[in-house]
Parts: structure tokens; C-alpha cells; sequence
């Protein structure tokens, strides 16, 4: 699984022009399911989102996790974070998990981010065309790839 977090100050994510998800202060979180991705990978990835420290302490060190904050998380589904652009300029999803795999660990990594920070996160809708806005905070963005581990 790989994972695309941006600190924000608020994010939303619409479907057909109505708000599905929404959050003020903490993380938007991308997230794609690879072929042979498991429910380990989603539990390692679910509580390395919450006990990242990517939010300022009063000493404007990015010494706080999005927990310690109080802050919130929206997930969003996207397939398109496992193309591979190795051969041409048209990306091959090739990678990207089955329709029953990807919704199972998407709906899993939802439910494990929530159960970490004691409410529920807000979340897009699997598999809809769906239109995110979001003020990213720092900037700060981290990609996290489950196979990697680091």
C-alpha cells in the first residue's frame, strides 16, 4: 500500500458537487492498494499515520502527531498512487489491486485510523469521480510505501 499525507489546515472531498468528507486541522491522507497488499500492511501504515510527528510543539518543532493535536484525517481512495510510468509517457495500472482487495483495505485502513485516534475519520467514496480541495500546511507531504518501511 502506498500512502500520500499532506498536513492541512482544512480539506474537503465532494461527489457530484456535495461534501462527502470533511476536516479542519491534521492530515489528508491518499491512499492506494497494490496487488498482494495485506491486512498487515494496513494496520502498519494505519498507525504509522496516527504517531507521525509532522505538527509543530511550542517550539514550532514538528515534534506532534496528528493524535496529540486533536486533529482529524481524510482518507481518499486513489488507484492512480500505484502507476508505474517505467515504459512511454502513458502510466500502467497494472499494480493496482482488484476492486474486492482495494475496498476491503481501504475500508480497513478507515476503520484502523479511526479506532487510533478515538473518532471517526472522514472519508471519500470508493471508486467515485471525486473532487478534493485542501490547503496544505507548511507545505508539508509524505509518501509512505508499506513494502518499503521506512
Amino acid at each position: 500500500m502506498r500512502i500520500v499525507i499532506q498536513r492541512v489546515t482544512k480539506a474537503d472531498v465532494s461527489v457530484a458537487g456535495r461534501t462527502v468528507g470533511a476536516i479542519d486541522r491534521g492530515m489528508m491522507v491518499l491512499v492506494g492498494v497494490e496487488q498482494g497488499d495485506t491486512a498487515d500492511d494496513c494496520r502498519w501504515l494505519a498507525a504509522k499515520t496516527a504517531s507521525l510527528r509532522i505538527f509543530d510543539d511550542e517550539n514550532g518543532v514538528m515534534n506532534r502527531s496528528v493524535c496529540d493535536i486533536g486533529g482529524r484525517i481524510l482518507a481518499v481512495s486513489q488507484f492512480t498512487l500505484t502507476a508505474s510510468t517505467r515504459k512511454g509517457n502513458r502510466p500502467s495500472y497494472i499494480r493496482a489491486a482488484g476492486h474486492e482487495l482495494a475496498t476491503e483495505l481501504y475500508e480497513m485502513y478507515v476503520a484502523e485510523t479511526s479506532r487510533l485516534l478515538g473518532r471517526p475519520t472522514e472519508r471519500g467514496i470508493f471508486g467515485a469521480d471525486m473532487a478534493v480541495s485542501l490547503v496544505n500546511d507548511g507545505p508539508v507531504t509524505i509518501i509512505i510505501d508499506s513494502r518499503l518501511r521506512e
